[in-house]
């Protein structure tokens, strides 16, 4: 399948509430078996940014994009696709491609206002942050190439900062990181999520610090 590649230098189009919104409700009524949330996207796209530049900056988009709905059929067979027609595939993939461009122009521009989408869990009238679905998404963009982000779990002035990103997104196979939350101990599940994002800008520190 050929998939337009993403280019650093395009306009930025943040997109709209209704977009996200429609995104969303389409990755919920995928039949596909692994597509990912509307937070799972953001910590995906959110990796493929803070992560190493190779990732981009090599990797075709077919062997990255398509795991956000599930991925393609056998060869990249349309028939095995789970959208509904050409048009809303290539909607989709415009639409993912604009808002990785939008998250680097905010992680470049100010680091310091962005917010990434994630999951509130409710108890009554409180509400709870929960960035698990989010920290999920960011370790599948991990998976792309491992060994890239070896450097980066191995660094001991970086084990406290991503241990929230890592415990909340199940764990990275070899690095230890502390025990996740209890399910029901939502105040603790919130407490983590909050510090999810500082745990994405120190890898990007790490992997681009001129950037930082």
């Amino acid at each position: 399948m050929d998939y337009p590649r993403y280019d650093p230098a395009s306009p930025v189009t943040p997109l709209s509430p209704a977009e996200l919104d429609g995104i969303d409700q389409l990755l919920q009524a995928l039949p596909a078996d692994g597509a990912m949330s509307l937070d799972g996207v953001d910590g995906f796209l959110t990796a493929l940014q803070v992560g190493p530049p190779e990732l981009l900056a090599t990797l075709a988009t077919a062997d990255w994009l398509p795991w956000v709905w599930g991925g393609d059929g056998p060869g990249g067979n349309e028939a095995a696709e789970p959208f509904a027609s050409k048009r809303q595939r290539k909607a989709t993939v415009v639409q993912l491609l604009r808002q990785l461009r939008h998250l680097a122009h905010q992680l470049d521009t100010a680091p310091a206002d962005w917010e990434p989408v994630f999951s509130i869990a409710e108890k009554g009238a409180d509400e709870f942050v929960d960035a698990r679905d989010w920290c999920a998404g960011f370790l599948q963009a991990v998976d792309l190439q491992p060994s890239a982000w070896d450097a980066a779990w191995a660094d001991p002035a970086l084990a406290a900062s991503v241990a929230p990103l890592l415990v909340l997104g199940g764990g990275i196979e070899g690095v230890d990181s502390p025990a996740a939350p209890a399910d029901d101990n939502l105040a603790a599940l919130d407490e983590t999520s909050r510090a999810v994002p500082d745990a994405a800008l120190a890898l990007r520190a790490h992997f681009r610090p001129a950037a930082a």
